[in-house]
């Protein structure tokens, strides 16, 4: 059986970050004198029931698919929030139920046409590995015109962190572009021997010294819902609200919907730029 180093990884980084007074395995002023950062694998072996043998050749990519029990345990240990044990379980798959054939996305004619309808809000669905598959005129004036790129290089991952005007874009770039990495190891881990989420992993890799860094530090991310604030060279500073909406019967398809305060001047502004791809409203 081949080693699961991504599984390996993850429980390695989970270990290291959990403190021992989180874990209620010391008191906070007994840590100085610890030589290691975060837990010894015999308390994660302890506090999650196992022996340490076994633990170890979980963390060694020696043994790669615990049970939901061990699974389960261990997220309980590390602290794990939903997404984070999702992704835990996620790569402790078995490698034969891992791998699925991924065919090109494409957005049905229905979903062009309510999005192109939107014209106050951006909106814009994303598919795998974050490849952008459609965006109305609002959104593509707000962050950028997909449709001028070439295909493979439509994907909001990689905008973010090769393209200068998406740093310029958000107010939060930090923050937001953790996130994502977030969001593609999330995808990663459902999806692991998919070739173009590596081919982009490896480029972003080389490319991006921010994304190498956060990448390696196996934090995952679900969208949901949030709050973007961003600055337009056209109309100034715009604070938006997203809601991130899984499309019923193409799972691996995402809606985000942004909209600002009623009332406010970030909807004012996104109404002047909406002015500018949509001048006869």
């Amino acid at each position: 059986m081949a080693a699961n180093t991504d599984l390996s990884d993850f429980l390695r980084t989970c270990r290291t970050n959990t403190a021992p007074e989180t874990a209620g395995i010391v008191a906070p002023d007994a840590t100085a004198g610890r030589r290691v950062r975060g837990l010894r694998r015999e308390e994660v072996a302890h506090l999650a029931g196992v022996s340490v043998d076994y633990y170890t050749r979980l963390e060694q990519g020696r043994h790669s698919t615990p049970s939901d029990a061990v699974v389960d345990a261990l997220a309980r240990v590390f602290r794990l929030e939903p997404a984070a044990r999702a992704h835990l379980a996620d790569l402790a798959r078995p490698t034969r139920q891992r791998t699925r054939q991924t065919p090109p996305q494409r957005v049905r004619p229905a979903m062009q046409q309510m999005i192109a309808s939107m014209t106050e809000h951006p909106a814009m669905i994303l598919g795998r590995r974050t490849d952008v598959l459609a965006a109305n005129l609002l959104a593509r004036a707000l962050l950028t015109d997909w449709t001028r790129l070439p295909a493979r290089d439509r994907n909001y991952t990689r905008w973010i962190f090769l393209d200068s005007g998406a740093r310029a874009a958000f107010l939060d770039w930090p923050s937001v572009a953790a996130d994502v990495v977030g969001t593609l190891r999330l995808y990663a881990g459902r999806n692991p021997d998919d070739t173009r989420l590596n081919e982009l992993v490896g480029e972003l890799t080389i490319k991006s010294p921010e994304f190498r860094t956060w990448w390696n530090s196996h934090k995952v991310h679900e969208r949901t819902h949030g709050t973007k604030h961003m600055i337009h060279p056209a109309v100034g500073p715009i604070t938006l609200r997203y809601e991130a909406l899984t499309l019923p019967g193409d799972e691996d398809q995402t809606l985000f919907l942004y909209t600002a305060d009623p009332g406010s001047s970030s909807q004012e502004n996104l109404r002047l730029l909406g002015l500018t791809v949509n001048p006869g409203d």
